[in-house]
């Protein structure tokens, strides 16, 4: 029997470099079918053109960018009959677009794209952070992210798990069994 999609479509958020992209790369070599960060793409994209949708030139293009792939995303995974884990996604990015628009997004788009009630956090891990051609931001920055999601989540109706700093193995194990997976 195939799960309704928001009861399969699992949701890897957190802090920034706290082990997400890991964690993905051990599900999928596990088998489980992912879906990268939609931000990542929209920057790739971007600098192999013209355009300003990145980050740290205008977050407001960049987030609208990273919602239109996150909703391709959501409608490409439809075909996929088991466990389908985001690497962030829709949410994420109306979150940061509702921050640096100051107009509330979220709640609209959450309501209609639902995705498992559980959404697993990677906490910050200062110690495996590291900067990088696409994640420019200092610690700090990562930290008022962190801290905007774990609010907003349980906002729009989902239970927020925490990852544990653990290995990458650990953490897939604590994930799928946590998902009854």
């Amino acid at each position: 029997m195939t799960r309704p999609l928001s009861n399969r479509f699992v949701v890897i958020s957190g802090c920034s470099g706290g082990g997400k992209s890991t964690l993905l790369a051990e599900l999928a070599r596990r088998g489980h079918d992912v879906v990268e960060e939609p931000g990542r793409r929209v920057i790739a994209e971007t600098l192999a053109g013209d355009g300003s949708a990145l980050p740290w030139i205008d977050i407001q293009a960049f987030a609208r960018r990273a919602i239109e792939v996150s909703l391709r995303d959501r409608a490409e995974a439809q075909r996929h009959k088991g466990w389908v884990f985001f690497d962030r996604g829709l949410i994420d990015a109306a979150v940061a677009l509702e921050h640096a628009s100051g107009k509330p997004v979220a709640e609209s788009f959450c309501r209609k794209h639902r995705y498992h009630r559980e959404v697993f956090l990677t906490p910050p891990w200062p110690e495996i952070y590291r900067h990088d051609a696409d994640r420019r931001h200092d610690m700090t920055a990562a930290l008022d992210e962190y801290e905007r999601l774990l609010a907003a989540y349980p906002h729009l109706g989902y239970d927020v798990v925490i990852l544990p700093k653990a290995s990458v193995e650990a953490r897939a194990d604590f994930l799928l069994e946590r998902l009854g997976a």
